[in-house]
């Protein structure tokens, strides 16, 4: 009897460990996910960019200091390697992207050029689509860190290695103040 009890109580701990891991296992998984859709949306900003930039450069020749910068910062927000290093980049290109904008008020007929309206729109929606989707990533991120450091599942955690995950933050303190861009 005593062996059946003992028994019984090893399953129950194993069902529960295995319980705590496969939904550590789960959250990891949709941190990765909301990660993934975000650098998808950024991808397609950064490959919008080149274009915009050349429509910019047709106006404003003497500005390629701020154009060389924007394609800069560009390259290296694709090639981040990390979460962490592509996250630090891409705070820096939403700065100077903001200075892109900013230049074309001194510009009247590239605000009324159509390919840079174009290009202009399709950013917004790129742009609106990156917000959801850190979103998507900080909520899931913030569950799974939860996650790992409540008991009696840091306990599980620690044993097989989870960590916590860093949120997607504005670093820079100047990227929270809003830019005004009228076109």
């Amino acid at each position: 009897m005593e062996f059946l009890v003992i028994l019984g109580l090893f399953v129950v701990v194993g069902l529960f460990l295995v319980s705590i891991y496969n939904k550590f296992v789960l959250l990891r998984n949709r941190v990765e996910e909301g990660f993934s859709t975000m650098d998808v949306f950024m991808m397609k900003r950064y490959d919008l960019i080149p274009n915009l930039v050349e429509t910019v450069k047709g106006y404003a020749k003497h500005e390629s200091e701020t154009l060389e910068r924007v394609i800069q910062a560009r390259n290296m927000a694709v090639n981040a390697s990390s979460p962490e290093d592509k996250m630090k980049a891409e705070g820096e290109f939403s700065g100077v992207l903001s200075r892109l904008f900013a230049l074309s008020e001194a510009y009247p007929d590239l605000k009324a050029n159509q390919q840079f309206l174009d290009l202009q729109n399709q950013l917004k929606l790129i742009e609106d689509d990156i917000a959801q989707s850190r979103k998507f990533y900080n909520g899931t991120t913030r569950e799974y860190n939860t996650a790992i450091e409540t008991f009696p599942n840091n306990v599980v955690a620690g044993l097989f290695k989870f960590t916590r995950k860093p949120l997607f933050e504005v670093e820079d303190a100047s990227q929270r103040q809003n830019v005004k861009v009228q076109f």
